[in-house]
C-alpha cells in the first residue's frame, strides 16, 4: 500500500533531479530517499526511475506518479490548512491581516468590543499590504483579511494578479477618501473639498511609494515638488505641522487627535478606495469570527457616521476619517 511519505519522495525526486538534492529538499538522509524509492517501486510494481549522469531520471510510470503524488499532497495540505484552521477556533482565536489604515482606525474598537463580547477569544494581528494579506488567507495563515481595493479593482485580487477564489468570501466595509494634509493657515484650508489642480504649487511630503498619486498629478497638469520622503503616516502628519509641506493621506489613517496645526481636506475628483474584509467561507460558520465581524461592523457604522474630533473646520458631510458606510456592510 502507497503511503504519505513514499509520494513525497517521488514528489520530491520530480522536483529535486536526484536523490542527493531530493534529500536536502525533504530533509531526509540519501539513504533514505534511495530506499522507499525502492520500497515505491516494490508497491507498484513499475520501475520509477533510471539513472543519469549524476542524478537520476524518471520513467514515464515515475513521471505520472509524481503527478499524483502532488494532486494528494496538495489536497492533503488543503485539509491540514482547514483544520488548522478549526482548531484555532475551537482554541477561541482569530487571526487578521490588516492592512495599516485598518490597524491603526478600525481594528483597535473592534478588539475591545470583543473583549466585552468574547474575553475568551484572542485575536492576532499582523499589518500587512493588500497582496501580502490575501496570501496568508489563501496559504491558511489568517483568517481574516482586510485588503483596500481601489475602484475598477476585484476585491479578491488586490494585487490585481492573483486568480480569485470560489470559497473567499468578500463582505465590503467602507469607502475611504484620500485626503490631503495642510498648515491649519494654508490659503486653502477653510475649502470643504480641494482640486488636485489648485495644489500644483505645494511642496510636498509623500511615501516611497508614490507612482500613484504622481500619476495624478500629472493628469492634473503638475509634477509634484517632493521635499520630504517617510513612509511613516504620523511623522508626515508632524512635518505638515511643523510647515515643511502638505501631504497626502487615506481618511482612515488620520490621527484621532491631531496636531491642531494640520486640517485634512478630502481631495476633490480622487475615486476613494473600498476596505474589504475577506474570509473563507467555512470561517463564516464559526463563532469568534462571527463576533469580530459584528465587532468591526458596529466599528464602521460609528466610523462612517462621522465621528470625527480634532479635525477642524472640515464639514462631518464629507468626513476625513472613514467617509460613508457601503451599503452592502456585513
Amino acid at each position: 500500500m502507497l503511503d504519505i511519505h513514499q509520494l513525497a519522495v517521488i514528489a520530491g525526486v520530480a522536483r529535486a533531479g536526484s536523490y542527493t538534492a531530493a534529500a536536502e529538499l525533504l530533509g531526509y538522509t540519501q539513504p533514505a530517499v534511495s530506499y522507499r524509492m525502492r520500497a515505491l517501486e516494490r508497491t507498484i510494481g513499475v520501475q520509477l526511475a533510471v539513472r543519469s549522469g549524476r542524478g537520476v531520471r524518471l520513467t514515464p510510470a515515475g513521471h505520472r506518479l509524481a503527478q499524483h503524488a502532488e494532486s494528494v499532497l496538495s489536497a492533503l495540505g488543503a485539509v491540514e490548512d482547514e483544520f488548522r484552521t478549526y482548531a484555532a477556533h475551537a482554541r477561541g482565536m482569530v487571526r487578521v491581516s490588516a492592512i495599516h489604515s485598518a490597524c491603526a482606525s478600525l481594528l483597535p474598537g473592534a478588539v475591545a468590543r470583543m473583549r466585552s463580547a468574547r474575553p475568551d477569544v484572542q485575536i492576532v494581528l499582523e499589518r500587512a499590504t493588500s497582496p501580502d494579506a490575501y496570501r496568508s488567507l489563501q496559504d491558511g495563515t489568517t483568517d481574516v483579511a482586510l485588503v483596500s481595493v481601489r475602484d475598477g479593482a476585484r476585491p479578491d485580487e488586490p494585487d490585481g494578479g492573483t486568480a480569485p477564489e470560489a470559497d473567499v468570501v468578500d463582505l465590503p466595509l467602507i469607502s475611504d477618501p484620500r485626503c490631503v494634509l495642510l498648515p491649519v493657515d494654508h490659503p486653502l484650508a477653510g475649502l470643504r473639498t480641494i482640486p488636485l489642480s489648485a495644489l500644483a504649487d505645494e511642496s510636498w511630503v509623500l511615501d516611497e511609494d508614490r507612482d500613484e498619486f504622481t500619476a495624478a498629478c500629472a493628469r492634473a497638469g503638475f509634477e509634484p515638488r517632493t521635499v520630504a520622503l517617510t513612509n511613516d503616516p504620523s511623522t508626515a502628519h508632524d512635518l505638515v505641522a511643523h510647515g515643511v509641506g502638505a501631504a497626502v493621506a487615506e481618511g482612515l489613517a488620520l490621527p484621532p487627535h491631531p496636531d491642531p496645526r494640520v486640517v485634512a481636506r478630502p481631495l476633490r475628483d480622487w475615486p476613494p478606495r473600498r476596505v474589504h474584509a475577506l474570509l473563507r467561507a467555512e470561517s463564516t460558520r464559526a463563532p469568534a469570527v462571527e463576533a469580530l465581524l459584528t465587532a468591526l461592523r458596529e466599528v464602521v457604522e460609528e466610523t462612517g457616521a462621522g465621528r470625527v474630533t480634532g479635525w477642524g473646520r472640515v464639514d462631518l458631510a464629507t468626513p476625513p476619517r472613514g467617509a460613508e458606510v457601503d451599503a452592502s456592510v456585513v
